[in-house]
């Protein structure tokens, strides 16, 4: 019977493969996700919050670069444009249900997505903030890779908007069940649907965890949301952080 390998030869291994930063990750989500389990699935016990806060004390303790811990997670990383595309299925079975509310959701959709990017540039300008800032924050509520190159384009911090979309959706999926109750929300279109547009991939998880229903309607706003962000934020960006930065 052979023995099971010291778990030191077993570190010293993985810390010279790019296996350690996708080991890592892997490790982080299934601790992460038993806790989540362990607190009745409640949205304050946020997996990918838990998970980030897992891998970076891991990160701080061993003094491992980020550079050399993406070269592992990247191939998960990689499996979210798959996952992405995959959405489709979900909504393709809820189409009947589209036509019927179009209309509603575009209108839902033009206006949580000029809303999301006016209010975060007033608030930004008003607060003190530098364009430069306003410029990062304004896409936050759209996808990390759309988020970031309307950023870069502008003149903001492609970096600290990826930071400002990761806590935007964290905070959406942790806060919306509470908000949707609160305003007596209880149409699953209409939670799913607010959820992806305002909170992109993480409310999007989290709205399927919910019903197979919700999160349909997640990823749809979720979609159209990124689409419409590249559109709306070249312009009224600039214009909103010049006329109140007057």
């Amino acid at each position: 019977m052979h023995e099971l390998p010291p778990l030191g030869l077993i570190w010293v291994y993985l810390s010279a493969s790019p296996l350690l930063g996708l080991t890592l990750t892997l490790c982080a989500y299934v601790v992460a996700y038993w806790i989540y389990g362990r607190c009745k699935f409640s949205p304050l016990a946020n997996p990918v919050a838990i998970a980030i806060a897992l891998v970076s004390l891991v990160l701080l303790a061993s003094g491992m670069p980020y550079s050399e811990y993406f070269a592992g997670a990247q191939f998960v990383h990689f499996l979210l444009g798959p996952a992405t595309v995959a959405l489709a299925i979900p909504l393709a079975r809820q189409l009947p249900r589209l036509r019927q509310s179009f209309l509603p959701l575009l209108c839902g959709l033009l206006a949580g997505s000029a809303t999301a990017i006016v209010s975060a540039v007033t608030l930004t300008v008003l607060l003190g903030g530098s364009y430069q800032l306003a410029v990062s924050i304004g896409p936050k509520s759209a996808t990390t890779p759309i988020a970031m190159g309307v950023a870069e384009k502008l003149g903001g911090l492609p970096a600290l908007t990826a930071v400002l979309v990761i806590g935007t959706g964290i905070f959406g999926a942790i806060a919306a069940r509470f908000l949707f109750n609160l305003l007596r929300i209880d149409s699953a279109e209409v939670r799913g649907f607010a959820l992806g547009v305002t909170s992109h991939g993480i409310g999007t998880a989290r709205a399927f965890q919910v019903s197979p229903e919700m999160g349909a309607f997640a990823g749809l706003g979720m979609g159209l949301n990124g689409v419409l962000t590249a559109f709306l934020a070249p312009w009224l960006i600039p214009v909103f952080a010049g006329w109140l930065a007057r």
